[in-house]
């Protein structure tokens, strides 16, 4: 390739630029039209020098956060989920959230994500079919009565995202709420599905990108990433704020 810069004629004008200018104004225009201003963009830049810690062991999870670009490192929390019970779904999950950034905070590896100034991301899932709350189903039939319900009842996910400042102890925190509607599934599938395994470690049996269930969605009301246990736009939003709260 050539050292000289190709200069661009503009139509119907004498005017000729250089493609590094016309680039950076391209990319302010850009930045203008979607809204994102410098500071937003310095801290995300900050977000890139911070280590982010991911307290789930979801390949789901890491797999959200990988697409969004974020570069992190997993720690699992040992809590005990069912000693915290709350009837509302929104408490229950924020509660669970909490919960296991303060068992990241309090274990063998607390004091050194204190010492880093570790953000941590924790969350939890439930879903709500028919006024009930559903977990990780405990057995076949379990799994089985979950996903069978499906088709005559929509599956309402509720997820929290706590974002935790490990070393000033502030957290920011949010509850997403998804629908999912569903023809009736089939026993074939849903036999499969409990061969396979994986429902087990899945709030509710619920599994929408499975091959096996998603043929059977009708209609779909929030983000993919929100129903499969961590919304995005809600992580991006909290890492932003809590990295905007230290430059504050």
């Amino acid at each position: 390739a050539s050292g000289k810069q190709r200069r661009i004629r503009c139509p119907g004008s004498g005017t000729t630029l250089d493609p590094r200018v016309l680039q950076r104004q391209n990319c302010a225009i850009t930045v203008q039209r979607i809204g994102i201003d410098a500071k937003t963009i310095a801290n995300r830049r900050l977000c890139t020098m911070t280590r982010i810690v991911l307290g789930s062991s979801s390949a789901t999870r890491s797999a959200i956060l990988t697409a969004m670009g974020i570069v992190f490192e997993v720690a699992k929390p040992n809590i005990d989920e069912k000693a915290i019970r709350f009837q509302d779904p929104a408490e229950l999950v924020l509660a669970i959230g909490k919960a296991k950034a303060t068992a990241l905070l309090t274990g063998k590896r607390g004091d050194e994500f204190k010492r880093d100034g570790a953000l941590l991301i924790t969350s939890d899932q439930v879903v709500v079919c028919n006024g009930q709350i559903l977990e990780k189903p405990e057995d076949e039939a379990e799994a089985r009565r979950f996903i069978e319900g499906y088709g005559t009842h929509a599956a309402e996910t509720v997820g929290s995202c706590i974002v935790t400042d490990a070393a000033s102890g502030s957290q920011w925190a949010h509850v997403d709420v998804a629908r999912v509607h569903f023809s009736p599934i089939s026993d074939e599938a849903i036999d499969k599905l409990i061969v396979e395994g994986d429902v087990f470690y899945c709030a509710g049996g619920l599994m929408v990108e499975h091959p096996l269930v998603e043929k059977f969605i009708t209609k779909m009301e929030g983000d993919i990433d929100t129903v499969q246990g961590l919304s995005s736009v809600t992580a991006r939003r909290l890492l932003d704020e809590a990295i905007a709260a230290r430059a504050s």
